[in-house]
């Protein structure tokens, strides 16, 4: 009769569940999951936004196609560069931050942190305005406020390659609260004994961050690391939204949607999109095989 009663009790909470997460689950599988399977079925065809009646089953096309389109090898570079830029220096900030944040003897910490955050939840369109009104080479603050009294030039081009890279580096800064607090986390979970084994041992503050306390956050930074690759597709477009592709500077997300909105070729741009996608888990892939080298779990020893 228990074993009946717990059965039946067991059925009703995951009926319950389910009801209470449906709604998600209408949205995943219906504006998620379809659309992504869908995109699948288009990249083999020639649709085309404008004539999709006259859509045919081409094949690999347009895989092949985008093996031959040299404006991909472009923006598939500058993706790459902005993320081998922007990467480590969202780490090292991050990892910075939180080892800052979590020193006990640290004034007004929950304020501090606070206020480290607020910036990642200011909308992406606002943070590009407000760099492009600090940067403008005729109105901008750093011009003439700071650059010229001091007799440099500053920026004279601000669409330059040099001149976005830089912009975007600094500006990727300002997404780096969520980062802090997973690192911030990893440090308030290491445990004390450690710190003062190795300090009793003699060892210096540097040596202390480097040889353990490094290796014993590993796990966090590696999570970041995979967090920060995914989100390499859409991050990098912050300073490229709605320009129209032009050679001098698209990374691979606008070169989609050029592909998409302005050459109405709806399959060679899902063609792209799925590429960009299979070379993303193929980075990742290789990321967690090689995390078994350097990542410390504490579980693996037990």
């Amino acid at each position: 009769m228990k074993k009946r009663i717990r059965k039946s009790q067991a059925r009703y909470n995951r009926i319950f569940g389910l009801a209470l997460i449906s709604p998600w689950l209408v949205g995943l599988i219906f504006f998620k999951l379809l659309p992504i399977l869908a995109s699948l079925g288009i990249s083999f065809t020639d649709f085309q936004l404008l004539t999709p009646g006259a859509t045919k089953f081409i094949g690999l096309d347009n895989y092949i196609r985008l093996f031959h389109d040299y404006g991909v090898g472009y923006v598939l570079f500058e993706t790459i560069s902005l993320g081998i830029t922007t990467i480590p220096l969202q780490l090292a900030a991050s990892i910075g931050l939180a080892a800052l944040l979590s020193n006990s003897q640290l004034k007004f910490g929950n304020t501090m942190r606070t206020l480290f955050f607020l910036p990642s939840i200011i909308p992406g369109v606002a943070i590009f305005f407000m760099w492009i009104g600090f940067v403008d080479p005729g109105t901008g603050w750093l011009n003439k406020l700071i650059l010229q009294p001091l007799g440099l030039n500053g920026f004279n081009d601000l669409y330059s390659d040099g001149a976005i890279a830089f912009l975007f580096s600094i500006s990727s800064l300002w997404s780096v609260g969520p980062g802090m607090l997973i690192m911030l986390g990893a440090f308030q979970g290491l445990p004390p004994e450690i710190q003062e084994a190795a300090r009793v041992d003699g060892a210096g503050p540097l040596v202390r961050f480097f040889y353990i306390t490094l290796p014993l956050i590993s796990p966090a930074i590696f999570f970041s690391i995979v967090i920060n690759l995914i989100s390499i597709f859409g991050g990098v477009v912050l300073l490229d939204r709605g320009n129209v592709f032009s050679g001098s500077f698209s990374p691979y997300d606008g070169y989609v949607s050029y592909i998409l909105f302005d050459e109405r070729d709806l399959g060679y741009a899902a063609s792209l999109a799925w590429f960009f996608l299979i070379l993303v888990m193929i980075v990742i892939g290789l990321l967690f095989s090689s995390a078994r080298k350097w990542v410390y779990y504490p579980d693996r020893d037990a």
